[in-house]
């Protein structure tokens, strides 16, 4: 199956090295092992980890000119992954996005994305000077979520917009959907430009038959990945995978040395190798254990009054061509509490703590490395409050309906550098933005700069605050106000 011996650890082994040389550091970072660094952080996290806190040198190699153990990792990472070559990213996924469109797409090329992209995309887009060609996800109104992205929408869209340089989507999606990616990369290079994918929820896939195809498998030309969302390295680290026939991989590198810190995290970037290796030599048994935990969970979810898990019974719909039976999204909505609440009494009184929510559902992301013990305590606590909330009187639970696509009258990045005036959002109706407005997490916007703000738009942001839900985006962090572009 592998080229290279996936039970190798490069820059891991390399920093182990340095360690057991008991090398004397003259170098940065200035707390010299952990010696001058106080104890109240020292005691907790140890002296090893402190250990391998280095810098640039030959023996640990540089992510900026990899030549060495870094190389040899990324290697290693391509090879595990089926892609052509990989880079490290430590700067998330985010970064890697960016460094995706940065690497497709230049100011004033069409790139076709859907409406529910991170805001991590409309940056990259912001920041190449790219035009967007938006499409609509279908959307599940049981529970309120978006889905995938059809092969129908996708050749719509580039039949309209045959210029356009690159289609990026999102596969899987944080819910787990995912979509007809292999049609759809078919479809895309047709127009032979490169297929791109935010895959931040699917560094797992392509380990194990059980999930979705990996986009690269599927024949995406790259694909950026969050290690740590699943298979275990540190947070803010993930992978970024390219195929070379449409994408020139000498300018991608440029562009990660462009966007990344020239003094890179060897914790993490030692983390991304420990974890490709595990995932490669044991990635099938410890992803059978990982889903059947879930499944369980979702059985007995589905018993409680009052909640909804959707698994396999989705794959009816349209946008659904496979799904992440990791992924548990726990719908509250018939039980008539917002799954903001759901999530904060989770929190405040049994001390479990889900990975977000939004107005009728919080969401669960299992992994190996759960136990049958957590999601036992997760399965208890849920009853207890379908228990407790039986008898109650409902919330509202009326769906809200996401604002249409507003009109894109100015580019993103000519609107979120041009000159603005903060208004009030109400008084702001009918003006072009200059700024984001989105729920958050995950971070999907309802209004981008560029676009005319609507009196729907504006609803259904009050709408969000009413129900305790987070958004952000403005420079008003109340978002009463939004900075409106002078034109």
């Amino acid at each position: 199956m592998y080229k290279l011996d996936q039970t190798q650890t490069p820059l891991f082994d390399a920093l182990m090295e340095y360690v057991n040389n008991k090398t004397i550091p003259f170098h940065v970072p200035g707390h010299k092992k952990g010696m001058g660094m106080d104890n109240k952080f020292k005691n907790f996290v140890g002296n090893n980890v402190l250990s391998i806190d280095v810098t640039v040198f030959k023996l640990v190699d540089s992510l900026h000119h990899p030549e060495g153990p870094i190389k040899k990792a990324q290697e290693l990472a391509a090879d595990a992954y089926g892609a052509d070559r990989a880079f490290f990213s430590i700067n998330g996924t985010s970064g890697a996005i960016q460094a995706m469109i940065l690497s497709v797409v230049s100011h004033g090329d069409k790139i076709i994305i859907p409406r529910n992209v991170h805001k991590s995309v409309t940056a990259g887009i912001i920041l190449s000077g790219a035009v967007p060609i938006y499409i609509k996800p279908e959307v599940d109104r049981k529970v309120g979520l978006a889905l995938g992205v059809t092969p129908e929408t996708v050749e719509e869209a580039l039949k309209n917009n045959p210029d356009a340089k690159a289609v990026l989507i999102i596969n899987p999606t944080y819910y787990g959907v995912a979509a007809d990616i292999k049609r759809i990369a078919d479809i895309v290079h047709s127009y032979d430009i490169p297929l791109i994918v935010d895959e931040a929820h699917g560094a797992h896939l392509g380990f194990n038959n059980r999930l979705p195809m990996s986009a690269i498998s599927a024949g995406a030309d790259m694909s950026a990945q969050s290690t740590h969302k699943i298979i275990g390295s540190l947070t803010q680290s993930s992978l970024l995978q390219v195929m070379e026939k449409r994408v020139d991989v000498n300018k991608v590198q440029q562009v990660m040395n462009l966007l990344q810190t020239t003094s890179p995290s060897y914790i993490l970037m030692a983390s991304l190798d420990v974890a490709r290796m595990q995932i490669a030599t044991k990635g099938k048994e410890l992803l059978d254990r990982a889903i059947d935990l879930a499944e369980y969970a979702r059985r007995e979810i589905n018993k409680i009054p009052g909640l909804y898990c959707f698994g396999d019974e989705i794959l009816k719909k349209k946008g659904v061509y496979a799904l992440d039976p990791t992924k548990l999204t726990i719908s509250c909505r018939e039980m008539g509490i917002t799954g903001n609440k759901l999530e904060r009494i989770l929190a405040e009184k049994y001390h479990i703590q889900l990975e977000l929510s939004n107005l009728f559902n919080a969401l669960a992301v299992g992994s190996f490395g759960d136990s049958k013990e957590g999601f036992d305590a997760l399965i208890s606590a849920l009853k207890e409050i379908s228990d407790e909330y039986k008898d109650l009187p409902k919330e509202n639970r009326r769906m809200l309906d996401i604002p249409d696509i507003p009109k894109q009258i100015v580019a993103p990045r000519e609107a979120f550098m041009g000159d603005k005036t903060p208004l009030p959002l109400r008084e702001s109706i009918g003006c072009i933005s200059g700024e984001f407005l989105m729920a958050y997490p995950p971070g999907i916007p309802v209004l981008c700069p560029g676009e005319v703000i609507t009196p729907d738009i504006i609803d259904y942001v009050e709408d969000m605050k009413d129900a305790g839900l987070y958004v952000q985006g403005t420079e008003d962090p109340d978002v009463n106000y939004i900075r409106i572009l002078n034109v």
